[in-house]
């Protein structure tokens, strides 16, 4: 699998990560050891997880797995802080001390010293951005993270942090819903990113499960559309706009011969910015599946009509002037 600088900095990880938000959950460790072992194969490096996935068990998994399964230098282990865990004072939140609890928690699940890639899952309003910032680059140098990014932040926080940052710990990717059928941070947080040399890793890149076509004559029995926990999840999606740009994704997987999914990964995959999807799957199938994207590029053409099928209205002050 190719390899992809993580915005500015030093760190080059796959330009695909796998994630883990249902391990510990939907999927069980044996799953998941099956996954990660194919994704390792297939040339994958960055891993990525929270620490409220499964309410901790998805860092426990695969902590688990990380040695003996796999060697823990063989992958960028990329995890999340900020999200409620408990009711306790330092159970969640962007303090100084909610922060550093929830890292020695997380390194305690994964069983490592350190973490690759430190996240914050969320920005926090009620927080100094400058104390948040302080701890990151306390985390940094302490040693137990190596780099730090952000996750789901608006343009306008994206800038705030990145001019905030130490230089010892600059921010080097945010993670944000990114998709075909989700294009509203190309208003403001891709260009924000690029001025501040700061990577893309999108979640949801095939837009929830939607851009896989699975949907399209119905609610497969045993997919994320027809769980109770994840429904709502998936119909946030399922719209008339959805269903013109997921047969345009179908059209071209056809005339290229393969499938929706990789055509609507390899499209987010080479987007500007973007440095590696971020790719969920039920099952190593399903996953595999995902892998076979890193075999195709879509020819210009083909780019250029789901860029149109799938624009969004951008306007003041974003184009200025006109």
């Amino acid at each position: 699998m190719e390899k992809r600088q993580l915005g500015r900095s030093g760190l080059r990880v796959s330009r695909m990560a796998l994630g883990t938000m249902t391990w510990g959950g939907d999927t069980d460790a044996e799953e998941a050891a099956s996954q990660l072992v194919a994704f390792v194969d297939a040339g994958g490096t960055l891993v990525d997880t929270a620490d409220i996935y499964g309410e901790g068990e998805a860092e426990r998994v695969l902590g688990s797995l990380l040695g003996d399964l796999v060697p823990r230098d063989d992958v960028v282990l990329a995890t999340k802080a900020v999200a409620r865990r408990t009711d306790g004072p330092f159970g969640g939140g962007a303090s100084r001390g909610a922060l550093l609890t929830a890292l020695d928690g997380s390194l305690k699940r994964l069983g490592t010293d350190h973490v690759d890639l430190w996240q914050l899952h969320a920005w926090d309003s009620t927080v100094p951005v400058a104390e948040t910032l302080a701890a990151l680059e306390y985390a940094v140098n302490s040693g137990k993270v190596r780099y730090v990014g952000v996750s789901n932040y608006s343009g306008w926080q994206l800038a705030t942090a990145a001019a905030g940052a130490a230089a010892v710990a600059p921010l080097v990717s945010t993670q944000v819903e990114y998709s075909l059928l989700e294009r509203g941070v190309d208003r403001e947080v891709v260009p924000a990113a690029a001025h501040h040399g700061i990577g893309l890793l999108p979640w949801a890149p095939l837009g929830r499960g939607v851009l896989t076509g699975k949907y399209r004559t119905g609610t497969p029995a045993d997919s994320r559309g027809a769980s109770s926990v994840f429904a709502g999840y998936v119909e946030h999606h399922r719209t008339d706009r959805a269903a013109r740009i997921v047969q345009a994704v179908a059209t071209a997987a056809d005339g290229l011969g393969t499938s929706p999914l990789a055509v609507a990964l390899a499209w987010v995959r080479d987007r500007p910015g973007v440095v590696a999807p971020v790719v969920g799957a039920r099952d190593t199938g399903q996953l595999t599946g995902s892998l076979t994207a890193e075999e195709i590029t879509l020819p210009p053409a083909i780019r250029s009509a789901l860029d149109d099928v799938s624009a969004i209205a951008v306007g003041y002050p974003e184009r200025w002037p006109r």
